[in-house]
């Protein structure tokens, strides 16, 4: 009889979570994410999956970004047929977010057939699901909303709280109790949000633990306050209308394109910002702002004020256009003059933010603004290294563009943040932090931090490794 913590994803990594929770032998997943970097790494990664998914529980699901849900459908495809559980916003992002890689897979398959036909090569790579797999996946989800305790198998218990980072994001307080009665409690911080960001409410305060598995994306790194952030991008708007050139911005379509848009409203109605075209170039993200509307119970107060008591749409405003087809996505190459265009994927490795790099890269009138985390070997890390040269859909291309980054539209706790998030609990049963989804540097750095605020046990998680709690 034993209580196991097993990380076969997002350890000593940033992307691709996935952690195994072993009572008695029953497993629990926690996330099924997307590992994104180097191509034959991810794919090697992705395809490899968990072990015997046939055979899991139960899967919960934190959040609904691509590197913590993406691999679900495969899952389904592989066997597993028991409950996804997971908030109703959280459900209904996920759907998008998984048909969305299931129509760029596809997409890729075909595209790169016709390359191999016309060089006279065999091709027979095949996409990890189609949207057939996402749909069964979908029909798995059993939703549970914030406070509302669940026993998911014997002796399991669950319960979500506001993890602050994107919509429907939770932390998952477990309860579990081997054969024997020995009781053991872990609390999950998924992806830990930010107090005081637009939209969505602050990371609430979970029941005490026996054990933490923190988030250490920014173990080594302190973000800026939002107001400073606000500034420096009137001051990105306004330097490059000035050369004539366009600000383009890798953003994830779920929460941080809703953000931006919040923000260039913001600066809009104050006027800090000329009144230039302002396009959401992503289908996802239309989708996922629609999304945003029918669940009031993730607003901050701020937000709810706007949409439920004064049915207003805080990402709305006269500068915004959205591109809904690829026509329309085109077009955009050819405007002439300023521009802002956000577009997806948020690490620029799929989607049409691709197209528009390509065409603005090598114009040092342009500006790409970094606006969120890039992933080791991603083509966004390269572009905000500011690599001189870089390969996109197999061509050479020069960097001549400007190139900023704003760290405070991060929706991931720093590490002085995920420390004031702990501060807030109850420590007192404390008895080991484990952390994962952070790179070697971040991780190392935000285990000495913890250990001088008076954490005596923090584990940096290993790939594969088990650990009995």
């Amino acid at each position: 009889m034993s209580i196991r913590f097993h990380s076969v994803g997002g350890a000593g990594e940033v992307t691709g979570s996935k952690h195994i929770l072993s009572i008695d032998g029953a497993r629990c997943l926690i996330d099924c994410g997307a590992f994104q970097g180097r191509r034959d790494e991810a794919e090697k990664k992705n395809r490899s999956l968990v072990p015997d998914p046939e055979s899991l529980s139960s899967v919960i699901l934190t959040h609904a970004h691509f590197d913590h849900c993406g691999m679900l459908p495969l899952l389904s495809k592989r066997g597993y047929r028991g409950n996804i559980y997971a908030t109703p916003a959280t459900r209904d992002l996920a759907g998008l977010v998984m048909m969305d890689s299931a129509a760029i897979q596809a997409r890729d398959a075909e595209y790169l057939g016709k390359q191999a036909a016309k060089r006279g090569q065999k091709f027979d790579w095949q996409p990890l699901y189609d949207e057939e797999d996402v749909i069964t996946a979908q029909g798995q989800f059993v939703t549970v909303s914030y406070h509302r305790p669940l026993p998911i198998g014997d002796g399991m218990k669950i319960e979500f709280y506001d993890a602050g980072h994107i919509l429907g994001s939770a932390l998952v307080h477990t309860h579990a109790r081997d054969r024997s009665g020995r009781e053991v409690t872990i609390g999950f911080t998924g992806d830990l949000g930010r107090k005081g960001k637009p939209i969505i409410r602050d990371p609430e305060v979970i029941p005490a633990c026996d054990y933490l598995v923190v988030e250490s994306t920014y173990g080594d790194r302190l973000h800026e306050s939002v107001a400073e952030a606000l500034d420096t991008l009137a001051d990105v708007v306004n330097e490059t209308v000035q050369r004539n050139g366009k600000i383009v911005i890798p953003a994830f379509a779920i929460e941080r394109t809703q953000e931006l848009l919040y923000y260039f409203h913001v600066l809009s109605d104050q006027k800090r910002i000329p009144a230039i075209p302002i396009w959401a170039d992503s289908p996802m993200a239309i989708n996922a702002t629609s999304i945003f509307q029918i669940h009031p119970e993730c607003y901050d107060e701020d937000i709810h004020e706007a949409f439920v008591k004064h049915h207003e749409n805080p990402f709305g405003f006269n500068s915004l256009h959205f591109a809904s087809s690829v026509e329309d996505s085109k077009r955009l190459n050819d405007l002439k003059g300023p521009a802002i265009i956000i577009s997806a994927d948020g690490m620029c490795e799929a989607g049409r933010i691709q197209h528009h790099l390509m065409h603005t890269v090598e114009d040092e009138r342009n500006t790409i603004l970094i606006v969120g985390f890039m992933a080791e070997h991603t083509l966004g890390r390269r572009i905000r290294d500011k690599e001189k040269e870089l390969r996109i859909h197999g061509d050479i291309y020069r960097l001549n563009a400007r190139v900023q980054e704003i760290k405070a539209f991060s929706a991931h706790a720093d590490y002085s943040e995920v420390w004031d998030w702990m501060q807030a609990l109850d420590l007192s049963r404390l008895k080991k932090v484990f952390l994962v989804h952070g790179e070697p540097p971040a991780l190392t750095h935000q285990a000495a931090y913890l250990r001088e605020k008076g954490v005596k046990e923090v584990q940096i998680v290993k790939y594969g490794e088990v650990y009995d709690l």
